[in-house]
């Protein structure tokens, strides 16, 4: 991925020194594992351990005259050991038991990151969601008012999401956590299970029933959580992007008015870039998600149709979504709200959202409910072309006269009224806040 797109932290989980690392790691402890079985020399595990090393531009030299990584990289770890030391290196293990369980430990540490970054988010998002509890502005249903709401309620579901891809993400990482050294076609035919228990133990991985590589669906399941970070990102940067229209500017992206541009030409011009950046890149997430999908058919045992593709998507999308979740929290953070144009909005259709309770009304005056419907309606049709408001519109009719009286007429234009259960959403989010991931995760240890 681009600097642009990238957060530090999490970019240097895939750069070349950390993935060689990751499998120097591997290999350093199955050697140890089988000099705890008596097969590899003690001081020959202590060498390794000391003196193994690599250099990337060597590596990428070798690999040049090899055409193969995994063997490339061996042949420089050896050359640093030394022989007859290095002889032990790779010692029963295929490319594959090296890869896949380094594979697995940096995407479970970029898990981790990811599962730090959401939790982050939905406080932030809860946060504002109290801050805006009773703000009250219309709820909109095809882009058209419907009935009240308040900006709190709006965006405490957006909190309630994130902790949906919180918990997705959490499983996920359990699904990535594993490790295999069985071998060729996972039969621990050159390899005693007992290398594999111990190496997977000391990485913080669970060793798993494999062919020559994991099942890829477990790749596939952290894409889709990915993804699903990416759609839920995009949902809310697209009501920023809807509530910062000029006909609307109920809300907006934070402005550092003096310093930032929002046109090159034209200087009154505030427009929602962060939002549709991160719109945006939730395309490429679920892009890498398909082709993620197509990684998981492999021919018989293994084939590597998948190493090309996973070199791109796997860190593209981690550092993606890592990115999208930091930006999307500094976004809320700053958003800025102004209430009296909520009101102003609200106001703008004459009183039309109040429209259900005065059916209800009538229903409960003894019209049938399609008699009222037609007969609110109308009056309805007729407060859009005289642009007059509602109630007065009503009030004027005698066929509504004749079934409300006055006093229950404006009854049903009770705001207040209207808000009186939007506690039950903060029930429910604070309720969910304060309840643990129901699939809780270890953390690993940061890279060393």
């Amino acid at each position: 991925m681009i600097p642009r797109y990238s957060r530090p932290e999490m970019a240097a989980i895939f750069t070349d020194d950390a993935k060689f690392g990751a499998w120097l790691e591997v290999e350093i402890l199955a050697t140890e594992g089988w000099a705890a079985l008596g097969v590899v020399p003690a001081d020959a595990a202590r060498a390794v351990r000391e003196r193994a090393g690599f250099d990337v531009a060597a590596i990428e030299e070798r690999e040049a005259i090899t055409e193969h990584d995994v063997a490339a990289f061996v042949d420089i770890v050896q050359e640093r050991v030394g022989q007859p030391e290095g002889a032990w290196v790779h010692f029963g293990l295929t490319s594959s038991d090296v890869v896949d369980t380094a594979l697995s430990l940096q995407l479970t540490r970029a898990a981790d990151l990811l599962l730090a970054a959401a939790e982050k988010l939905e406080t932030t998002i809860a946060r504002r969601a109290h801050e805006f509890r009773d703000t009250a502005m219309v709820g909109r249903t095809h882009g058209i008012h419907a009935e009240p709401t308040t900006f709190g309620a709006k965006i405490a579901l957006w909190a309630l999401q994130v902790r949906r891809d919180r918990e997705r993400l959490a499983r996920a990482r359990n699904a990535i956590a594993v490790g295999k050294l069985s071998g060729a076609v996972g039969t621990y035919s050159n390899i005693d299970p007992s290398i594999e228990k111990s190496v997977c133990a000391t990485l913080g991985l669970t060793p798993v029933p494999a062919t020559q590589v994991l099942a890829r669906d477990r790749h596939a399941e952290l894409l889709y959580a990915c993804a699903s970070v990416g759609a839920s990102i995009e949902a809310f940067a697209l009501e920023i992007r809807h509530l910062q229209r000029t006909e609307l500017r109920e809300a907006e992206e934070p402005f550092r008015a003096g310093k930032q541009k929002g046109s090159s030409a034209m200087p009154h011009k505030r427009n929602p870039v962060k939002s549709e950046q991160l719109c945006g890149l939730a395309r490429v997430l679920r892009g890498n998600l398909q082709a993620g999908l197509e990684n998981v058919a492999l021919w018989h045992e293994r084939d590597i149709s998948h190493s090309s593709v996973e070199r791109v998507i796997l860190p593209d999308s981690c550092i993606l979504a890592h990115y999208m979740l930091f930006q999307m929290e500094r976004l809320v953070d700053g958003l800025v709200v102004y209430p009296e144009r909520m009101i102003e909005n609200l106001n703008a259709s004459y009183g039309l959202v109040f429209s259900q309770p005065v059916l209800l009304a009538l229903v409960e005056s003894g019209l049938s409910r399609d008699d009222a419907y037609r007969l609110v309606q109308r009056n309805a049709m007729a407060t859009w072309d005289e642009r007059r408001p509602f109630i007065d519109v009503l009030s004027a009719d005698p066929e509504v006269a004749a079934k409300l009286d006055q006093a229950t007429l404006t009854a049903c234009f009770d705001l207040k009224k209207a808000l009186s259960n939007v506690s039950r959403t903060f029930e429910s989010l604070d309720a969910t806040l304060a309840a643990p991931l129901s699939s809780p995760s270890p953390l690993l240890p940061p890279a060393s």
